[in-house]
């Protein structure tokens, strides 16, 4: 993985996450490029009111004054992770650029990610300002790229002892292949299902030779009975038993209308993981 887009605000959670990208680009001397979407003046589709030109203007400098207080804690980022900042067009070694782009955040980041071999986004970043939930689910179905979900707070370690969730699935599948690079570093790596959960089709210790032919320490392959427990918790669990430090999961294997009536591994995984997660869809 050599590009990373990476929407940024001026909080701890999007430093956290560009800290995380930063680890991730090192060994492929890869490029990093912050985005901040320009938020347009909200809009009531059938109010009748017109925006007095001093409203958008006030509007317009407020967005500029947020973006320039997260371009300024970006590059101090940047430089403290030891990236040069360059021209978007950079890319003969470990670089950082800046982007600001007028629109829906989520509409943004799922059209221009598509430039990039991966999105990360921080969970809860930029509190105040956006829902988070909105741009990971438009970056998996409009970018076509994986998503990494980091933690709101710092990673101590990363992909050191990686755990797939497993259901058999062609999402879960496109996400392994996704992950190979950061796959093929790992220490150690897990196979976990949960009883009762996923599809006909390769079972988790097939899952295991497959990443073994492709050298990757592919180690064990366990499925865990659920114990009441939804089959996200389930994971999450094993994950935090097991001291994991990286979650790959194939994202809404059911339909996320399904999952938002009737719940489901994706929305409890969202929800609830203190490890990076990467999605694929």
């Amino acid at each position: 993985m050599k590009t990373i887009l990476l929407p940024f605000h001026d909080d701890d959670v999007s430093q956290h996450a560009l800290e995380l990208s930063a680890r991730i680009l090192r060994p492929t001397d890869g490029y990093l490029e912050g985005l901040f979407v320009m938020r347009r003046p909200p809009m009531v589709e059938g109010d009748s009111s017109v925006f007095d030109e001093s409203q958008f203007t006030l509007f317009d400098e407020e967005s500029r004054r947020v973006a320039a207080q997260a371009r300024t804690r970006f590059e101090a980022c940047v430089a403290d992770q030891g990236l040069a900042m360059e021209p978007v067009t950079a890319s003969a070694r470990l670089a950082a650029g800046w982007r600001e782009i007028g629109g829906a955040e989520g509409q943004v980041v799922g059209s221009h990610g598509r430039l990039f071999d991966l999105i990360v986004v921080g969970r809860e970043f930029g509190r105040s300002w956006l829902n988070w939930r909105v741009i990971v689910e438009s970056a998996l179905f409009e970018s076509g790229r994986p998503v990494l979900l980091t933690a709101d707070t710092p990673a101590t370690s990363f992909g050191e002892n990686v755990f797939i969730a497993w259901n058999s699935s062609t999402e879960t599948a496109r996400t392994v292949a996704f992950a190979m690079p950061l796959l093929a570093r790992a220490r150690a790596v897990t196979i976990v299902s949960v009883e009762g959960w996923g599809i006909p089709g390769p079972s988790g210790e097939e899952l295991v030779e497959y990443l073994r032919r492709a050298g990757v320490p592919a180690t064990t392959a366990r499925t865990v009975p659920p114990k009441g427990r939804s089959p996200g918790l389930a994971i999450l669990d094993e994950c935090d038993r097991s001291g994991a430090d990286l979650l790959l999961k194939g994202a809404y294997t059911q339909s996320r209308l399904r999952q938002m009536i009737f719940g489901g591994a994706t929305r409890d995984i969202l929800a609830h993981a203190e490890i990076p997660v990467l999605f694929a869809n």
